[in-house]
């Protein structure tokens, strides 16, 4: 059954996104996982390594960072990889195999989660109309949105300022720039001065905080608001480079790994990073 949302006690939101699972350089729990016909996949060293990042993100620096209060949880889509672009990268192209190795990552989180929001990623990961993505969500029980999809297209949430006020943060997957640091700061740059630019014709309160997904990069743009920072950022991924990774811009960078906390005290509302790179 998916859980209701408890707003008023919920000052942090843990952001992660792109696990990939089924990608032999995505996340794999460090046991391994029993595929569909029996047989046993068992993780690379790189991924042996991987998980041990994303098991020191969540018992480590999420409770030290939202400090022992509850918090909300946030896919940011492409938790599986799918089968795509002609790859033969994957564990298995059996998708139940990959959906397997999600639920694996992601049930012992949610089940510490005060709320479980999903984000539906690229098609080419998750199915047309993300519809892997919906049946992993449905079955790990997100929060549904006004439709009763459990995987949503975008996510507005709100948290009460330190003022009284709403802050409101704005999630969605993508963000259509190169994956390189620069390009991605200019394009998360663009799509908050494209939020205002849209409420501002419309007479609409926008987000205080941006949120994007897809290029695997942590960035963070500020701007000084009215009502404190105004903040849009990308977050870091959990995949290794792929063979289709070295074909793309910012061949020189290594891979990130790791997530976003957004949070309201008592010294306003900011986002914090936890990135890992290779052999940190």
């Amino acid at each position: 059954m998916p859980r209701k949302p408890r707003r008023k006690t919920v000052s942090n939101l843990i952001i992660v996104s792109d696990i990939h699972a089924g990608c032999r350089m995505g996340l794999c729990p460090a046991e391994g996982i029993t595929l569909d016909d029996g047989g046993t996949y068992f993780p690379s060293a790189f991924q042996q390594y991987m998980y041990k990042c994303w098991e020191e993100f969540w018992t480590g620096w999420v409770p030290r960072v939202t400090k022992g209060e509850p918090w909300a949880l946030v896919v940011n889509g492409d938790a599986l990889d799918g089968v795509h672009h002609g790859a033969t990268t994957q564990v298995s192209h059996n998708l139940e195999d990959q959906a397997r190795i999600a639920l694996a990552l992601l049930q012992p989180v949610v089940g510490r989660a005060a709320e479980y929001y999903h984000i539906r990623g690229t098609e080419a990961h998750v199915g047309k109309s993300a519809a892997e993505e919906e049946r992993l969500a449905r079955e790990l029980g997100a929060i549904p949105d006004s439709e009763g999809r459990h995987a949503r297209w975008e996510l507005h949430y709100e948290m009460q300022g330190e003022d009284g006020a709403p802050r409101r943060i704005h999630v969605t997957h993508h963000t259509g720039t190169p994956s390189t640091s620069p390009a991605a700061a200019a394009a998360i740059m663009r799509e908050v001065s494209e939020m205002y630019e849209e409420c501002g014709r419309w007479a609409k309160a926008g987000s205080d905080v941006v949120v994007r997904s897809h290029v695997h990069r942590y960035v963070q743009v500020q701007l000084p608001g009215a009502r404190g920072l105004q903040i849009g950022a990308t977050t870091p991924g959990w995949q290794g480079r792929t063979p289709f990774g070295y074909r793309l811009a910012g061949k020189m960078r290594t891979p990130q790994f790791g997530g976003l906390l957004v949070r309201v005290g008592d010294d306003g509302l900011f986002v914090r990073s936890k990135v890992w790179g290779i052999g940190d």
